[in-house]
């Protein structure tokens, strides 16, 4: 009672001004950070309801104390909860799940600096341009840029000190062209850093200049008829050219632009950036927001922007974003395309983080097989409007010939998957004739007339390899005899004995699904399952009756001489064939002379 009569009085002093509050819980840890544009009002907004979702009642349970921050402006309210989560780390706020350091370009801080890609940041300086997410695309940019620009790749170090010296001597990448040779003075380091400054442009995305320079030399060149030098420069023209086909993907108009798409699940969320400069990507990147409370998805774009741009150190003066975020951002103006080159931007992001999300899935599910059918099972649960997701389904199928040797499957899915050794077989018993409706009502009384004697677990879900009649002799059997509550559905076929629709309810109706669905090809595979169990299980019952009509009628041949000559022969036609000596091999003499004048004799 001290706690919340404390924290009321914290609360009524409030100010209705913009700033930051941390919520800290009995060990005086900071367990929540939040931005408020009325701190008074979105701080009382925990403590005055009962929240819808759980992990904030959870919160507010563990609040002991709160403190908070006055700034100026809702802007610097955004800035200031993203520096203190990312110290903290607080229990309730959405993770930043970015623990992948990925590799940039570096343009050393040195004498005839180097180019190379890396994952570090080296404490003598230097120029980084990244990270890049895709090791293609960095490695792409680092080999145009070799192919262009003799840049040299050695470790040395090359002060006018040590060249004047004649510390060092020219190695195999000087003779095939691939560097001018700086480290015995046979290029001048105020020529090596024009190229320098050439390749520090195409990296930031400017090669439209540098093409344009490539082409004015190599016509200056042709028109003096050194067409062996031009056509050096025509490589490195056609390169570039080449290379600005792949990147430029808008107007070239459009300037430094930051461009954001969003999406999300469950769980977490995921932000796509797009940096845009002089009409090409330099740069795309997605990272992931574990979610933790009811975050808004407005709210955790504008995190993700003061993120990124922070660590991109971008200071783009125009931000495109797929809807409104209520947050501004200093420096720039937000922007919602509707149509033109800025909405094939946004639309190109939204591609991208919805590419990540999809790769994201894929590799929790092989992570985890089960996840995909968990999810799988939620969707027939919200289809069909189920309490609970069925975690168990039990499919039955009727197999017979003009109704003899009358059979019936029953399969068994948990978690979507074939719990084989739950399978059932049943020979009909109490049905004479093809009556597939007095047939299935049997082997459901049978089925769940054990499982209650049992005391064993009924199904979330059964499922007859029917229509509208199989389902409603089977609701008989479970509403009317057992009193029993288990959804029932059906699965109808076509012409073609193709899985057509899945239907539900009494009196059952069409649950639509498409062919191509991940639920339809699940549903379709436990069709397919229990019809090809029952019609296994018919064919071998047949087979056995076959084989007993022709042994059964020879006297004093018994059961296990009959699964003897079975085991051995394998088929009834090579008994009848086999010679007395071939028969006595498996049987005594008196059984294998009976055997053998009962088919001779014939």
């Amino acid at each position: 009672m001290k706690t919340e009569k404390v924290l009321k009085e914290m609360i009524d002093s409030l100010p209705d001004k913009p700033g930051v509050y941390q919520y800290f819980n009995s060990a005086e840890e900071i367990i929540y950070v939040g931005k408020a544009k009325n701190l008074k009002k979105r701080v009382s907004s925990y403590f005055n309801k009962i929240h819808e979702q759980g992990k904030t009642n959870v919160l507010v349970k563990n609040i002991e104390s709160l403190k908070y921050i006055i700034v100026e402006t809702e802007e610097d309210a955004l800035l200031l909860e993203n520096n203190l989560i990312k110290q903290y780390q607080p229990r309730y706020n959405v993770l930043l799940k970015d623990g992948k350091t990925y590799p940039s370009i570096c343009i050393t801080n040195e004498p005839f600096p180097r180019i190379f890609k890396t994952r570090n940041v080296y404490k003598n300086g230097g120029t980084y341009f990244g990270p890049y997410s895709s090791n293609y695309t960095i490695n792409s940019l680092l080999e145009i840029v070799h192919n262009l620009y003799p840049i040299r790749t050695c470790k040395l170090v090359l002060t006018k000190e040590n060249i004047r010296a004649n510390k060092f001597k020219v190695c195999l990448q000087y003779h095939i062209k691939k560097c001018k040779g700086g480290c015995e003075g046979k290029e001048t380091e105020e020529d090596y850093l024009k190229t320098i400054d050439q390749v520090r442009q195409i990296i930031q995305g400017d090669a439209n200049e540098i093409s344009r320079i490539l082409l004015n030399q190599m016509q200056q060149l042709a028109s003096e008829y050194k067409f062996e030098e031009a056509h050096l420069i025509k490589q490195k023209y056609e390169l570039i050219e080449n290379y600005k086909s792949k990147s430029i993907i808008s107007n070239t108009v459009l300037e430094n632009t930051d461009v954001f798409a969003y999406d999300e699940n469950e769980n977490s969320a995921f932000i796509n950036i797009l940096r845009i400069s002089k009409g090409s990507i330099i740069q795309g990147y997605t990272i992931e927001y574990k979610k933790r409370l009811e975050e808004d998805k407005e709210e955790i774009l504008a995190m993700a922007i003061v993120e990124l741009r922070e660590r991109f150190k971008s200071n783009s003066k125009e931000i495109i974003v797929p809807f409104e975020i209520n947050y501004p951002i200093k420096g720039a103006t937000l922007n919602i395309p509707q149509r033109g080159d800025r909405k094939k931007l946004l639309d190109l992001s939204i591609q991208n983080v919805r590419q990540f999300k999809l790769d994201k899935l894929k590799h929790a599910e092989k992570l985890n097989p089960d996840q995909r059918n968990v999810k799988l099972l939620k969707d027939i649960q919200e289809k069909l409007q189920m309490d609970k997701p069925p975690m168990t389904i039990e499919c039955f199928d009727n197999s017979n010939i003009s109704g003899t040797n009358a059979v019936a499957a029953c399969v068994v899915f948990k978690k979507g998957k074939p719990s084989k050794k739950d399978y059932r077989k049943y020979n009909i018993k109490t049905v004479t004739g093809p009556d597939d409706y007095a047939s299935m009502k049997e082997v459901v009384r049978r089925r769940y007339k054990r499982l209650i004697d049992e005391e064993s677990p009924l199904p979330d879900l059964i499922i007859a390899d029917g229509g509208i009649g199989q389902m409603e002799v089977i609701r008989q059997v479970i509403e009317d005899e057992l009193n029993l509550k288990i959804p029932i559905a059906g699965l109808a076929k076509d012409n073609k004995h193709n899985t057509r629709e899945l239907l539900f309810g009494f009196p059952p109706k069409e649950i639509g699904l498409k062919p191509t669905e991940q639920l339809f090809k699940l549903l379709a595979s436990m069709q397919d399952e229990v019809h090809r169990f029952a019609i296994t299980f018919h064919r071998d019952k047949r087979s056995k009756d076959q084989i007993a009509s022709e042994l059964d009628s020879i006297p004093g041949i018994g059961e296990k001489t009959k699964n003897d000559l079975i085991k051995h022969f394998k088929s009834v036609k090579r008994i009848k064939s086999a010679e007395l000596e071939e028969l006595q091999k498996v049987l005594t003499s008196s059984r294998a002379s009976i055997i053998y004048d009962y088919f001779n004799a014939k």
